[in-house]
Protein backbone atom coordinates (compact mmCIF):
# COMPACT_ATOMS: atom_id res chain seq x y z
CA UNK A 1 0.00 0.00 0.00
CA UNK A 2 1.22 3.39 -1.07
CA UNK A 3 0.20 6.53 1.42
CA UNK A 4 -1.51 9.90 1.08
CA UNK A 5 -0.99 12.35 3.48
CA UNK A 6 -3.39 15.44 3.45
CA UNK A 7 -2.11 18.60 5.46
CA UNK A 8 -4.46 20.81 7.41
CA UNK A 9 -7.90 21.15 6.07
CA UNK A 10 -9.24 24.05 8.57
CA UNK A 11 -12.87 23.56 8.03
CA UNK A 12 -12.66 23.97 4.01
CA UNK A 13 -14.89 20.70 3.13
CA UNK A 14 -15.41 21.21 -0.65
CA UNK A 15 -11.52 21.36 -1.50
CA UNK A 16 -10.96 18.90 0.76
CA UNK A 17 -13.51 16.54 -1.09
CA UNK A 18 -11.66 17.70 -4.47
CA UNK A 19 -8.40 16.12 -2.84
CA UNK A 20 -9.91 13.25 -1.56
CA UNK A 21 -10.66 12.39 -5.83
CA UNK A 22 -7.17 11.80 -5.94
CA UNK A 23 -7.13 9.10 -2.93
CA UNK A 24 -6.91 5.50 -4.20
CA UNK A 25 -8.60 3.78 -0.86
CA UNK A 26 -7.41 0.08 -2.92
CA UNK A 27 -4.13 1.28 -3.47
CA UNK A 28 -3.21 3.57 -0.70
CA UNK A 29 -3.64 4.48 2.88
CA UNK A 30 -5.13 8.04 3.62
CA UNK A 31 -3.62 9.80 6.89
CA UNK A 32 -4.65 13.28 7.71
CA UNK A 33 -2.59 15.22 9.87
CA UNK A 34 -4.82 17.09 12.16
CA UNK A 35 -6.43 20.78 12.23
CA UNK A 36 -9.87 19.48 10.44
CA UNK A 37 -11.76 22.34 12.24
CA UNK A 38 -11.89 26.10 13.05
CA UNK A 39 -11.48 29.10 10.50
CA UNK A 40 -13.34 27.61 7.49
CA UNK A 41 -16.91 27.73 6.75
CA UNK A 42 -17.60 24.49 7.33
CA UNK A 43 -16.11 22.78 10.05
CA UNK A 44 -18.84 20.15 11.54
CA UNK A 45 -19.06 18.81 8.22
CA UNK A 46 -15.54 17.85 8.07
CA UNK A 47 -16.16 16.40 10.75
CA UNK A 48 -18.50 14.17 10.11
CA UNK A 49 -16.81 13.37 6.82
CA UNK A 50 -13.54 12.40 8.50
CA UNK A 51 -15.72 9.86 10.93
CA UNK A 52 -18.02 8.41 8.05
CA UNK A 53 -14.26 7.64 5.90
CA UNK A 54 -12.78 6.26 9.45
CA UNK A 55 -16.37 4.01 10.03
CA UNK A 56 -15.93 2.87 6.11
CA UNK A 57 -12.41 2.49 5.49
CA UNK A 58 -11.05 1.02 8.78
CA UNK A 59 -7.67 0.07 7.79
CA UNK A 60 -7.09 2.54 4.84
CA UNK A 61 -7.86 5.96 6.58
CA UNK A 62 -6.19 7.53 9.59
CA UNK A 63 -7.26 10.47 11.14
CA UNK A 64 -4.54 12.25 13.86
CA UNK A 65 -4.78 14.63 16.54
CA UNK A 66 -3.96 18.68 15.89
CA UNK A 67 -4.02 21.56 18.01
CA UNK A 68 -7.08 22.67 17.04
CA UNK A 69 -8.81 19.63 17.79
CA UNK A 70 -7.09 19.96 21.68
CA UNK A 71 -8.48 23.57 21.98
CA UNK A 72 -12.08 21.54 21.12
CA UNK A 73 -11.34 18.68 23.35
CA UNK A 74 -10.30 21.11 25.88
CA UNK A 75 -13.24 23.89 25.59
CA UNK A 76 -15.85 20.23 25.62
CA UNK A 77 -14.17 19.13 29.15
CA UNK A 78 -14.66 22.50 30.79
CA UNK A 79 -10.89 23.27 30.84
CA UNK A 80 -10.51 25.91 28.37
CA UNK A 81 -11.34 28.27 31.25
CA UNK A 82 -9.47 31.48 29.21
CA UNK A 83 -11.33 30.98 26.10
CA UNK A 84 -7.97 30.15 24.00
CA UNK A 85 -10.01 28.14 21.54
CA UNK A 86 -12.68 31.00 21.17
CA UNK A 87 -10.62 33.67 20.27
CA UNK A 88 -8.90 30.46 17.63
CA UNK A 89 -11.83 30.39 15.78
CA UNK A 90 -13.61 28.29 18.03
CA UNK A 91 -16.20 30.58 17.97
CA UNK A 92 -16.79 30.65 14.05
CA UNK A 93 -16.70 26.93 14.48
CA UNK A 94 -19.78 26.75 17.44
CA UNK A 95 -21.93 29.03 15.19
CA UNK A 96 -21.91 26.26 12.69
CA UNK A 97 -22.40 24.12 15.18
CA UNK A 98 -25.70 25.55 15.62
CA UNK A 99 -26.52 26.46 12.63
CA UNK A 100 -26.42 23.22 11.35
CA UNK A 101 -28.74 21.70 14.52
CA UNK A 102 -25.74 19.76 15.40
CA UNK A 103 -24.29 18.82 19.05
CA UNK A 104 -20.50 18.76 18.84
CA UNK A 105 -21.00 16.61 22.13
CA UNK A 106 -21.69 13.80 19.68
CA UNK A 107 -17.90 13.61 17.77
CA UNK A 108 -16.59 14.34 21.86
CA UNK A 109 -15.18 10.89 22.36
CA UNK A 110 -13.84 10.36 18.36
CA UNK A 111 -12.10 13.60 18.35
CA UNK A 112 -10.38 12.26 21.98
CA UNK A 113 -9.50 9.08 20.88
CA UNK A 114 -7.61 10.91 17.82
CA UNK A 115 -3.75 9.65 18.17
CA UNK A 116 -0.65 12.42 17.71
CA UNK A 117 1.21 9.82 15.28
CA UNK A 118 0.97 7.81 12.49
CA UNK A 119 3.90 5.45 11.63
CA UNK A 120 5.73 2.58 10.11
CA UNK A 121 8.98 1.57 10.07
CA UNK A 122 9.98 4.72 7.90
CA UNK A 123 7.40 7.23 7.56
CA UNK A 124 6.26 9.64 11.03
CA UNK A 125 3.29 11.59 10.34
CA UNK A 126 2.40 14.49 12.83
CA UNK A 127 0.80 17.36 12.93
CA UNK A 128 3.69 19.43 14.03
CA UNK A 129 6.63 17.44 14.09
CA UNK A 130 9.52 16.14 16.90
CA UNK A 131 11.49 18.81 18.20
CA UNK A 132 13.71 16.62 20.53
CA UNK A 133 12.69 19.62 23.37
CA UNK A 134 10.53 18.19 26.31
CA UNK A 135 7.99 14.77 25.92
CA UNK A 136 6.52 14.79 22.43
CA UNK A 137 3.86 13.72 23.65
CA UNK A 138 3.07 15.84 26.24
CA UNK A 139 -0.35 17.99 24.87
CA UNK A 140 0.68 20.85 26.78
CA UNK A 141 4.53 21.11 25.85
CA UNK A 142 4.53 23.99 22.99
CA UNK A 143 7.55 22.04 21.76
CA UNK A 144 5.76 18.95 21.19
CA UNK A 145 3.86 17.25 18.08
CA UNK A 146 0.55 19.86 18.74
CA UNK A 147 2.19 22.90 19.02
CA UNK A 148 5.77 22.86 18.05
CA UNK A 149 6.96 25.52 15.29
CA UNK A 150 10.99 25.12 15.97
CA UNK A 151 13.01 23.15 13.80
CA UNK A 152 12.68 19.24 13.51
CA UNK A 153 15.10 16.72 14.58
CA UNK A 154 15.64 13.61 11.98
CA UNK A 155 14.29 10.89 13.54
CA UNK A 156 16.03 8.38 11.21
CA UNK A 157 12.73 8.44 9.10
CA UNK A 158 10.61 10.62 7.13
CA UNK A 159 8.68 13.55 8.73
CA UNK A 160 5.52 14.91 7.21
CA UNK A 161 3.79 17.43 9.46
CA UNK A 162 1.72 20.58 8.97
CA UNK A 163 0.52 23.62 11.47
CA UNK A 164 2.89 26.26 10.10
CA UNK A 165 1.68 27.60 6.77
CA UNK A 166 3.40 27.69 3.63
CA UNK A 167 1.54 30.78 2.44
CA UNK A 168 3.12 30.47 -0.95
CA UNK A 169 1.61 27.22 -1.26
CA UNK A 170 4.15 25.28 -2.13
CA UNK A 171 5.13 22.06 0.55
CA UNK A 172 8.54 22.51 1.14
CA UNK A 173 11.14 19.48 2.17
CA UNK A 174 14.22 19.87 4.67
CA UNK A 175 17.03 17.87 3.69
CA UNK A 176 18.79 18.04 7.27
CA UNK A 177 15.25 16.64 9.52
CA UNK A 178 14.37 14.81 6.60
CA UNK A 179 10.97 16.37 6.43
CA UNK A 180 8.01 17.96 4.65
CA UNK A 181 5.71 20.62 5.75
CA UNK A 182 2.78 20.09 3.91
CA UNK A 183 0.41 22.74 5.42
CA UNK A 184 -0.18 25.22 2.37
CA UNK A 185 -2.58 27.36 4.35
CA UNK A 186 -5.94 26.50 2.49
CA UNK A 187 -7.59 28.43 5.21
CA UNK A 188 -6.03 31.65 3.88
CA UNK A 189 -7.53 31.05 0.46
CA UNK A 190 -4.14 29.41 -0.89
CA UNK A 191 -4.72 25.52 -1.53
CA UNK A 192 -5.00 22.61 0.35
CA UNK A 193 -1.78 19.55 -0.54
CA UNK A 194 -1.60 16.18 -0.33
CA UNK A 195 1.57 13.82 -0.41
CA UNK A 196 1.87 10.96 -1.94
CA UNK A 197 4.57 8.44 -0.83
CA UNK A 198 5.57 4.50 -1.48
CA UNK A 199 5.42 3.03 1.87
CA UNK A 200 9.01 3.06 2.07
CA UNK A 201 8.86 7.21 2.34
CA UNK A 202 9.73 7.61 -1.63
CA UNK A 203 8.45 10.41 -3.10
CA UNK A 204 5.77 10.33 -5.23
CA UNK A 205 3.83 13.23 -6.13
CA UNK A 206 2.27 16.30 -4.24
CA UNK A 207 -1.11 17.20 -5.10
CA UNK A 208 -2.55 21.10 -4.02
CA UNK A 209 -6.30 22.37 -4.74
CA UNK A 210 -7.02 25.58 -5.05
CA UNK A 211 -8.95 26.32 -1.69
CA UNK A 212 -13.06 26.89 -3.05
CA UNK A 213 -14.15 30.17 -2.29
CA UNK A 214 -17.24 28.69 -0.63
CA UNK A 215 -15.40 27.05 2.07
CA UNK A 216 -14.14 30.75 2.86
CA UNK A 217 -17.72 32.73 3.38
Amino acid sequence: MGIFIVGDVHGCLNTFLNLLDHWDPKSETLIQLGDLVDRGSLSPSVIHLAFELQINFKKEAHFLRGNHEQLMIDYMKGEDRLGVWQSNGGNKTLRQFEEAHIDPDNYSTWLTDLPLVWENDSVQVTHAGFSGIGNPYDQKNTNGLLWNRKSLINTGKLQVIGHTPNWDGVPKYSKESNSWNIDTGAYGGVCLTGIRLEDDGTFIETVSIPTEASDLL
